[in-house]
Protein backbone atom coordinates (compact mmCIF):
# COMPACT_ATOMS: atom_id res chain seq x y z
CA UNK A 1 0.00 0.00 0.00
CA UNK A 2 2.45 2.54 1.06
CA UNK A 3 4.23 1.66 -2.62
CA UNK A 4 1.36 2.88 -4.26
CA UNK A 5 1.54 6.05 -2.27
CA UNK A 6 5.04 6.90 -2.77
CA UNK A 7 4.80 6.05 -6.52
CA UNK A 8 7.04 3.50 -6.62
CA UNK A 9 4.26 0.82 -7.53
CA UNK A 10 3.13 2.66 -10.67
CA UNK A 11 4.94 5.07 -12.91
CA UNK A 12 2.02 7.04 -14.86
CA UNK A 13 2.55 7.17 -18.78
CA UNK A 14 0.60 8.80 -21.40
CA UNK A 15 1.35 6.97 -24.72
CA UNK A 16 -0.76 8.92 -27.37
CA UNK A 17 -0.97 7.37 -30.79
CA UNK A 18 -0.97 10.02 -33.63
CA UNK A 19 -2.20 8.37 -36.86
CA UNK A 20 -0.88 9.53 -40.14
CA UNK A 21 -3.11 9.60 -43.09
CA UNK A 22 -0.26 10.35 -46.17
CA UNK A 23 -2.58 8.61 -48.91
CA UNK A 24 -0.63 11.47 -51.63
CA UNK A 25 2.86 10.06 -50.54
CA UNK A 26 4.19 7.28 -51.57
CA UNK A 27 4.93 4.51 -48.60
CA UNK A 28 8.58 5.29 -48.34
CA UNK A 29 8.22 8.63 -48.85
CA UNK A 30 5.46 8.17 -45.86
CA UNK A 31 7.41 6.36 -43.61
CA UNK A 32 10.76 8.34 -44.24
CA UNK A 33 8.53 11.15 -42.91
CA UNK A 34 7.08 9.20 -40.37
CA UNK A 35 10.66 8.54 -38.37
CA UNK A 36 12.00 12.46 -39.17
CA UNK A 37 8.83 13.56 -37.04
CA UNK A 38 9.19 11.20 -34.34
CA UNK A 39 12.86 12.62 -33.89
CA UNK A 40 11.71 15.68 -33.75
CA UNK A 41 8.75 15.51 -31.54
CA UNK A 42 11.52 13.46 -28.72
CA UNK A 43 13.57 16.11 -29.47
CA UNK A 44 10.81 18.65 -27.95
CA UNK A 45 9.71 16.50 -25.51
CA UNK A 46 11.24 17.07 -21.95
CA UNK A 47 8.78 14.98 -19.78
CA UNK A 48 8.89 11.41 -20.31
CA UNK A 49 5.72 10.47 -19.20
CA UNK A 50 3.72 12.34 -21.64
CA UNK A 51 5.12 10.94 -24.94
CA UNK A 52 3.75 10.82 -28.55
CA UNK A 53 3.93 8.00 -30.97
CA UNK A 54 3.29 8.60 -34.60
CA UNK A 55 1.98 5.49 -36.86
CA UNK A 56 1.00 5.21 -40.66
CA UNK A 57 -2.82 4.89 -40.91
CA UNK A 58 -3.33 1.49 -42.51
CA UNK A 59 -5.34 1.73 -45.90
CA UNK A 60 -8.28 -0.19 -43.78
CA UNK A 61 -8.73 2.83 -41.52
CA UNK A 62 -9.27 6.05 -42.77
CA UNK A 63 -12.32 6.53 -40.93
CA UNK A 64 -12.90 8.20 -37.68
CA UNK A 65 -15.69 6.06 -34.88
CA UNK A 66 -18.67 7.94 -34.42
CA UNK A 67 -17.75 8.31 -30.81
CA UNK A 68 -14.79 10.57 -32.39
CA UNK A 69 -12.64 7.82 -31.24
CA UNK A 70 -10.39 6.01 -33.82
CA UNK A 71 -8.61 2.45 -33.66
CA UNK A 72 -4.98 2.22 -34.74
CA UNK A 73 -3.07 -0.66 -35.65
CA UNK A 74 -2.49 -2.49 -32.41
CA UNK A 75 -6.02 -1.34 -31.16
CA UNK A 76 -5.58 1.33 -29.48
CA UNK A 77 -7.15 4.52 -29.29
CA UNK A 78 -5.79 7.59 -31.42
CA UNK A 79 -5.91 10.56 -30.34
CA UNK A 80 -5.25 12.48 -32.79
CA UNK A 81 -5.62 11.47 -36.88
CA UNK A 82 -3.36 13.50 -39.27
CA UNK A 83 -4.05 13.86 -42.81
CA UNK A 84 -1.31 15.31 -44.83
CA UNK A 85 -3.42 17.13 -47.92
CA UNK A 86 -1.28 18.42 -51.41
CA UNK A 87 -1.94 22.13 -51.16
CA UNK A 88 -0.54 25.75 -52.35
CA UNK A 89 1.00 26.96 -48.73
CA UNK A 90 1.86 25.17 -45.60
CA UNK A 91 -0.83 25.14 -43.01
CA UNK A 92 -2.57 22.83 -40.55
CA UNK A 93 -6.62 22.74 -39.98
CA UNK A 94 -8.25 20.91 -36.81
CA UNK A 95 -11.55 19.95 -37.36
CA UNK A 96 -14.07 21.19 -34.56
CA UNK A 97 -15.97 17.63 -34.03
CA UNK A 98 -13.75 15.12 -35.08
CA UNK A 99 -9.78 14.63 -33.73
CA UNK A 100 -8.62 15.18 -37.10
CA UNK A 101 -5.99 17.61 -38.27
CA UNK A 102 -5.74 18.56 -42.08
CA UNK A 103 -1.82 19.20 -42.67
CA UNK A 104 -1.82 21.12 -46.15
CA UNK A 105 2.20 20.86 -47.30
CA UNK A 106 3.80 21.84 -51.01
CA UNK A 107 5.34 19.69 -52.86
CA UNK A 108 8.62 20.70 -52.56
CA UNK A 109 8.70 20.14 -48.60
CA UNK A 110 8.62 16.13 -49.41
CA UNK A 111 12.34 14.87 -47.51
CA UNK A 112 14.22 13.19 -49.76
CA UNK A 113 15.22 9.39 -48.31
CA UNK A 114 19.13 10.79 -47.70
CA UNK A 115 18.07 13.89 -45.63
CA UNK A 116 17.75 13.73 -41.69
CA UNK A 117 15.66 16.77 -41.00
CA UNK A 118 12.73 18.59 -43.14
CA UNK A 119 10.44 21.66 -43.28
CA UNK A 120 7.28 19.38 -43.34
CA UNK A 121 8.53 17.43 -40.27
CA UNK A 122 9.49 20.70 -38.18
CA UNK A 123 6.17 21.93 -38.65
CA UNK A 124 4.01 18.90 -37.89
CA UNK A 125 6.44 18.26 -34.55
CA UNK A 126 5.60 21.74 -33.54
CA UNK A 127 2.52 21.79 -33.79
CA UNK A 128 1.55 18.89 -32.15
CA UNK A 129 3.79 20.23 -29.42
CA UNK A 130 1.64 23.20 -29.43
CA UNK A 131 -1.58 21.36 -29.34
CA UNK A 132 -0.41 18.88 -26.45
CA UNK A 133 1.06 21.49 -24.81
CA UNK A 134 -1.37 22.51 -21.97
CA UNK A 135 -2.64 18.55 -21.18
CA UNK A 136 1.13 18.06 -20.47
CA UNK A 137 0.82 20.83 -18.25
CA UNK A 138 -2.12 19.78 -16.63
CA UNK A 139 -0.41 16.25 -16.43
CA UNK A 140 2.54 17.30 -14.87
CA UNK A 141 1.03 19.44 -12.44
CA UNK A 142 -0.75 16.92 -10.93
CA UNK A 143 2.53 14.61 -10.65
CA UNK A 144 4.39 17.30 -9.11
CA UNK A 145 1.73 18.09 -6.50
CA UNK A 146 1.65 14.13 -5.85
CA UNK A 147 4.18 12.40 -3.49
CA UNK A 148 5.53 10.99 -6.46
CA UNK A 149 9.29 10.21 -6.28
CA UNK A 150 11.67 12.91 -6.75
CA UNK A 151 13.45 11.18 -10.39
CA UNK A 152 9.84 10.59 -11.74
CA UNK A 153 8.93 14.14 -10.80
CA UNK A 154 8.59 16.41 -13.69
CA UNK A 155 10.49 19.88 -14.47
CA UNK A 156 9.70 22.27 -12.53
CA UNK A 157 6.55 24.42 -14.14
CA UNK A 158 7.08 28.18 -15.27
CA UNK A 159 5.67 30.05 -12.71
CA UNK A 160 2.99 31.98 -14.65
CA UNK A 161 1.92 28.36 -15.52
CA UNK A 162 1.52 26.70 -12.49
CA UNK A 163 -0.54 30.18 -11.02
CA UNK A 164 -2.74 29.25 -13.65
CA UNK A 165 -3.27 25.60 -12.92
CA UNK A 166 -3.52 26.31 -9.36
CA UNK A 167 -6.77 28.57 -10.97
CA UNK A 168 -7.81 25.76 -13.09
CA UNK A 169 -8.07 22.78 -9.56
CA UNK A 170 -9.30 25.60 -7.61
CA UNK A 171 -12.29 26.01 -10.12
CA UNK A 172 -12.94 22.41 -10.86
CA UNK A 173 -15.15 20.58 -9.51
CA UNK A 174 -14.60 16.93 -7.83
CA UNK A 175 -15.09 14.16 -10.07
CA UNK A 176 -18.35 12.31 -10.01
CA UNK A 177 -20.06 9.80 -12.00
CA UNK A 178 -23.10 11.81 -12.08
CA UNK A 179 -23.85 15.54 -12.00
CA UNK A 180 -27.02 17.00 -11.33
CA UNK A 181 -27.70 20.51 -13.53
CA UNK A 182 -30.10 23.07 -12.47
CA UNK A 183 -31.26 25.71 -14.89
CA UNK A 184 -33.10 29.01 -13.27
CA UNK A 185 -34.52 32.06 -14.11
CA UNK A 186 -34.72 34.84 -11.42
CA UNK A 187 -36.64 37.93 -12.25
CA UNK A 188 -37.16 40.95 -10.11
CA UNK A 189 -40.89 40.95 -11.06
CA UNK A 190 -43.92 38.87 -12.13
CA UNK A 191 -42.66 39.05 -15.42
CA UNK A 192 -41.05 37.05 -17.51
CA UNK A 193 -43.04 33.82 -16.20
CA UNK A 194 -41.87 31.41 -18.48
CA UNK A 195 -39.19 30.81 -20.56
CA UNK A 196 -38.40 28.09 -23.81
CA UNK A 197 -35.85 26.52 -21.81
CA UNK A 198 -36.48 23.06 -22.80
CA UNK A 199 -36.21 23.42 -26.40
CA UNK A 200 -32.60 25.51 -25.87
CA UNK A 201 -31.54 22.59 -23.64
CA UNK A 202 -31.99 19.84 -26.50
CA UNK A 203 -30.79 22.05 -28.78
CA UNK A 204 -27.43 23.30 -27.29
CA UNK A 205 -26.67 21.38 -24.05
CA UNK A 206 -28.21 17.60 -24.67
CA UNK A 207 -25.48 17.07 -27.19
CA UNK A 208 -22.79 18.58 -24.92
CA UNK A 209 -23.91 16.07 -22.19
CA UNK A 210 -24.01 13.10 -24.66
CA UNK A 211 -20.30 13.63 -25.38
CA UNK A 212 -19.33 13.35 -21.88
CA UNK A 213 -20.79 10.11 -21.96
CA UNK A 214 -17.87 7.96 -21.36
CA UNK A 215 -16.45 10.65 -18.60
CA UNK A 216 -19.99 11.17 -16.48
CA UNK A 217 -24.05 11.37 -16.86
CA UNK A 218 -26.00 14.40 -15.84
CA UNK A 219 -29.58 14.61 -14.63
CA UNK A 220 -31.48 18.23 -15.50
CA UNK A 221 -33.85 20.04 -13.88
CA UNK A 222 -35.34 23.91 -14.69
CA UNK A 223 -36.88 26.58 -11.86
CA UNK A 224 -38.47 29.94 -12.65
CA UNK A 225 -38.41 32.22 -9.57
CA UNK A 226 -40.57 35.50 -9.55
CA UNK A 227 -39.24 38.66 -7.45
CA UNK A 228 -36.07 37.84 -6.63
CA UNK A 229 -33.89 40.46 -5.83
CA UNK A 230 -29.99 39.57 -5.53
CA UNK A 231 -27.74 40.15 -3.23
CA UNK A 232 -26.58 43.36 -4.23
CA UNK A 233 -27.74 46.51 -5.34
CA UNK A 234 -27.00 49.06 -7.94
CA UNK A 235 -26.80 48.74 -12.07
CA UNK A 236 -22.56 48.33 -12.30
CA UNK A 237 -21.66 45.40 -10.51
CA UNK A 238 -18.15 45.37 -9.24
CA UNK A 239 -15.46 42.32 -9.51
CA UNK A 240 -15.72 42.12 -5.35
CA UNK A 241 -20.01 42.47 -5.67
CA UNK A 242 -20.45 39.00 -7.84
CA UNK A 243 -19.76 37.03 -4.60
CA UNK A 244 -22.41 38.46 -3.04
CA UNK A 245 -24.54 38.18 -5.67
CA UNK A 246 -26.12 35.17 -5.19
CA UNK A 247 -29.16 35.94 -2.43
CA UNK A 248 -28.64 31.94 -0.81
CA UNK A 249 -31.30 33.07 1.94
CA UNK A 250 -34.08 33.67 -0.63
CA UNK A 251 -33.46 32.02 -3.85
CA UNK A 252 -34.44 28.34 -3.89
CA UNK A 253 -31.41 27.04 -5.08
CA UNK A 254 -31.23 22.84 -5.18
CA UNK A 255 -29.12 21.28 -3.36
CA UNK A 256 -27.06 18.63 -4.02
CA UNK A 257 -29.51 15.92 -5.33
CA UNK A 258 -28.65 11.96 -4.04
CA UNK A 259 -25.57 12.30 -3.35
CA UNK A 260 -24.08 13.62 -6.81
CA UNK A 261 -22.76 17.52 -6.98
CA UNK A 262 -25.14 20.19 -8.52
CA UNK A 263 -24.43 22.59 -10.87
CA UNK A 264 -26.06 25.63 -10.98
CA UNK A 265 -26.62 27.95 -13.64
CA UNK A 266 -28.71 30.72 -13.57
CA UNK A 267 -30.03 33.46 -15.79
CA UNK A 268 -30.90 36.68 -14.21
CA UNK A 269 -33.42 39.07 -15.79
CA UNK A 270 -31.96 42.68 -15.70
CA UNK A 271 -29.91 45.43 -17.31
CA UNK A 272 -27.19 44.96 -14.81
CA UNK A 273 -23.51 45.02 -15.97
CA UNK A 274 -20.00 43.67 -14.49
CA UNK A 275 -17.69 46.51 -14.05
CA UNK A 276 -15.15 46.69 -16.83
CA UNK A 277 -18.10 45.11 -19.24
CA UNK A 278 -19.38 41.66 -19.49
CA UNK A 279 -22.65 40.00 -18.23
CA UNK A 280 -21.48 36.64 -17.02
CA UNK A 281 -19.47 35.20 -14.66
CA UNK A 282 -18.33 31.63 -13.32
CA UNK A 283 -18.09 31.07 -9.67
CA UNK A 284 -16.00 28.16 -9.17
CA UNK A 285 -17.19 24.59 -8.37
CA UNK A 286 -20.58 25.97 -7.90
CA UNK A 287 -21.73 27.40 -11.34
CA UNK A 288 -22.31 30.12 -13.50
CA UNK A 289 -24.51 33.49 -14.06
CA UNK A 290 -25.70 35.25 -16.74
CA UNK A 291 -27.42 38.73 -16.45
CA UNK A 292 -29.92 39.37 -19.62
CA UNK A 293 -32.51 41.85 -20.13
CA UNK A 294 -33.94 39.84 -22.80
CA UNK A 295 -34.85 35.55 -22.36
CA UNK A 296 -36.51 35.59 -26.08
CA UNK A 297 -33.20 33.90 -26.97
CA UNK A 298 -31.98 31.43 -25.18
CA UNK A 299 -28.78 30.54 -27.45
CA UNK A 300 -26.14 32.83 -26.17
CA UNK A 301 -26.85 31.92 -22.36
CA UNK A 302 -26.67 28.60 -22.84
CA UNK A 303 -23.62 28.64 -24.98
CA UNK A 304 -21.74 30.49 -21.97
CA UNK A 305 -23.11 27.51 -20.01
CA UNK A 306 -21.62 25.18 -21.91
CA UNK A 307 -18.33 27.02 -21.69
CA UNK A 308 -18.97 27.02 -18.04
CA UNK A 309 -19.55 23.69 -17.34
CA UNK A 310 -16.56 22.64 -19.43
CA UNK A 311 -14.00 24.80 -17.12
CA UNK A 312 -16.15 23.48 -14.29
CA UNK A 313 -15.42 19.70 -15.37
CA UNK A 314 -11.71 20.28 -15.44
CA UNK A 315 -11.40 20.21 -19.22
CA UNK A 316 -8.59 22.04 -21.03
CA UNK A 317 -9.29 25.97 -22.27
CA UNK A 318 -7.85 25.18 -25.91
CA UNK A 319 -8.24 22.51 -28.48
CA UNK A 320 -11.21 21.16 -30.46
CA UNK A 321 -14.19 19.51 -28.51
CA UNK A 322 -13.12 15.98 -29.03
CA UNK A 323 -9.50 16.79 -28.01
CA UNK A 324 -10.40 18.33 -24.77
CA UNK A 325 -13.16 15.36 -23.46
CA UNK A 326 -10.00 12.75 -24.33
CA UNK A 327 -7.36 15.19 -22.51
CA UNK A 328 -10.52 15.30 -19.82
CA UNK A 329 -10.05 11.75 -19.32
CA UNK A 330 -6.58 11.15 -19.65
CA UNK A 331 -6.23 14.12 -16.69
CA UNK A 332 -9.27 12.28 -15.06
CA UNK A 333 -7.69 9.44 -14.70
CA UNK A 334 -4.44 10.66 -13.45
CA UNK A 335 -6.33 12.43 -11.00
CA UNK A 336 -8.26 9.24 -9.80
CA UNK A 337 -5.33 6.98 -9.52
CA UNK A 338 -3.33 9.63 -7.28
CA UNK A 339 -5.93 10.41 -4.77
CA UNK A 340 -6.66 6.30 -4.73
CA UNK A 341 -2.80 5.74 -3.99
CA UNK A 342 -2.70 8.52 -1.42
CA UNK A 343 -6.16 7.22 0.28
CA UNK A 344 -4.40 3.94 0.14
CA UNK A 345 -1.25 5.46 2.07
CA UNK A 346 -3.11 7.29 4.62
CA UNK A 347 -4.90 3.76 5.56
CA UNK A 348 -1.53 1.91 5.51
CA UNK A 349 -0.43 4.75 8.02
CA UNK A 350 -3.26 5.07 10.01
CA UNK A 351 -2.99 1.20 10.57
CA UNK A 352 0.64 1.48 11.62
CA UNK A 353 -0.25 4.77 14.26
CA UNK A 354 -2.77 2.40 16.04
CA UNK A 355 -1.76 -1.10 16.11
CA UNK A 356 -4.43 -1.88 18.17
CA UNK A 357 -7.31 -1.03 15.46
CA UNK A 358 -9.41 -3.72 14.44
CA UNK A 359 -9.51 -4.10 10.54
CA UNK A 360 -12.96 -5.35 9.24
CA UNK A 361 -13.70 -7.94 6.18
CA UNK A 362 -14.75 -5.19 4.29
CA UNK A 363 -11.93 -3.04 4.36
CA UNK A 364 -9.78 -5.84 3.51
CA UNK A 365 -11.63 -6.30 0.71
CA UNK A 366 -11.95 -3.07 -0.19
CA UNK A 367 -8.13 -2.36 -0.14
CA UNK A 368 -7.76 -5.76 -2.46
CA UNK A 369 -10.46 -3.91 -5.02
CA UNK A 370 -8.91 -0.84 -4.67
CA UNK A 371 -4.91 -2.13 -5.57
CA UNK A 372 -6.32 -4.47 -8.27
CA UNK A 373 -8.01 -1.91 -9.93
CA UNK A 374 -4.81 0.72 -9.85
CA UNK A 375 -2.78 -1.85 -11.43
CA UNK A 376 -5.42 -2.18 -14.24
CA UNK A 377 -5.56 1.79 -14.38
CA UNK A 378 -1.99 1.96 -14.50
CA UNK A 379 -1.27 -0.08 -17.50
CA UNK A 380 -4.16 1.51 -19.39
CA UNK A 381 -3.51 5.57 -18.31
CA UNK A 382 -4.24 7.47 -21.15
CA UNK A 383 -8.06 5.27 -22.41
CA UNK A 384 -11.12 5.56 -21.30
CA UNK A 385 -10.86 1.77 -19.58
CA UNK A 386 -7.82 3.34 -17.60
CA UNK A 387 -10.49 6.20 -16.23
CA UNK A 388 -12.91 3.18 -15.34
CA UNK A 389 -10.88 1.22 -13.42
CA UNK A 390 -9.79 4.64 -11.66
CA UNK A 391 -12.72 5.23 -10.70
CA UNK A 392 -13.36 1.91 -9.10
CA UNK A 393 -10.17 2.19 -7.61
CA UNK A 394 -10.91 5.61 -5.60
CA UNK A 395 -14.62 4.29 -5.09
CA UNK A 396 -13.39 1.81 -2.84
CA UNK A 397 -10.24 3.40 -1.63
CA UNK A 398 -12.52 6.20 0.24
CA UNK A 399 -15.24 3.14 0.71
CA UNK A 400 -12.20 1.37 2.69
CA UNK A 401 -10.68 4.40 4.20
CA UNK A 402 -14.32 6.03 5.65
CA UNK A 403 -15.49 2.59 7.05
CA UNK A 404 -17.99 3.24 10.06
CA UNK A 405 -16.52 0.70 12.50
CA UNK A 406 -12.98 2.29 11.68
CA UNK A 407 -13.40 5.68 12.00
CA UNK A 408 -14.96 5.11 15.59
CA UNK A 409 -12.15 3.29 16.94
CA UNK A 410 -10.24 6.15 15.14
CA UNK A 411 -11.94 8.46 17.48
CA UNK A 412 -11.73 5.99 20.32
CA UNK A 413 -8.35 6.19 21.69
CA UNK A 414 -6.93 3.85 24.39
CA UNK A 415 -7.04 7.28 26.61
CA UNK A 416 -10.72 7.10 26.45
CA UNK A 417 -10.75 3.65 27.44
CA UNK A 418 -9.28 4.63 30.42
CA UNK A 419 -11.08 7.47 31.08
CA UNK A 420 -14.56 5.72 29.98
CA UNK A 421 -13.65 2.49 32.66
CA UNK A 422 -12.12 4.04 35.02
CA UNK A 423 -15.18 5.18 37.01
CA UNK A 424 -16.62 1.48 36.36
CA UNK A 425 -13.29 -0.31 37.65
CA UNK A 426 -11.70 2.09 40.31
CA UNK A 427 -15.11 0.98 42.97
CA UNK A 428 -14.84 -2.45 42.31
CA UNK A 429 -10.68 -2.56 42.37
CA UNK A 430 -10.05 -0.56 45.37
CA UNK A 431 -11.82 -2.79 47.32
CA UNK A 432 -10.44 -6.04 45.65
CA UNK A 433 -6.62 -4.25 45.96
CA UNK A 434 -7.49 -3.18 50.25
CA UNK A 435 -8.31 -6.78 50.60
CA UNK A 436 -5.62 -8.46 48.92
CA UNK A 437 -3.42 -6.35 50.69
CA UNK A 438 -4.84 -6.89 54.24
CA UNK A 439 -4.64 -10.51 53.57
CA UNK A 440 -1.16 -10.91 52.89
CA UNK A 441 -0.59 -8.62 56.31
CA UNK A 442 -2.49 -11.17 57.95
CA UNK A 443 -0.28 -13.97 56.19
CA UNK A 444 2.64 -12.15 56.84
CA UNK A 445 1.75 -12.09 60.74
CA UNK A 446 1.10 -15.95 60.60
CA UNK A 447 4.39 -16.65 59.35
CA UNK A 448 7.07 -14.73 61.57
CA UNK A 449 4.09 -16.40 64.72
CA UNK A 450 4.84 -20.06 63.51
CA UNK A 451 8.85 -18.96 63.69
Amino acid sequence: MMDWADGRACRPVFPLQISIEADSLQDHEAQHLLRTTQHALDDLNDFSAHHLRLQLSPPTNHSTAADGVSKGSDGGEVALLIRLLPGTETKADLQSYFPILDVYYTPNQIPSSSSSSSSLATYIANTLRGMFAEEQAMIAYLLSTSSAPPERSPKALAPEVAESLAKWTTRSMKYSRTYHLTFSLFTPSATPSSWDIEAALEEHVKPLLESFSSISNFTIDTQVQLYANPGVSGNILKKEDLSGFINAAEWPLSPSIGGAPTVNFIIYVGDMEVEGGGKSWLIPQWGGVVIQSDISDLRPAMLIFSNQLMSLLGAPETGSLPLRLMTLVRVRSAGLLLKASGTMGSLARLTLALPSISIPQSVAEGVHTTIEHLRKACDGLGGKEGLENAIIAEEAAEKAFFEKSMVGQVYFPDEHKVAVYMPLLGPVGVPLVMGVLKQFKAWRKRRRGGK
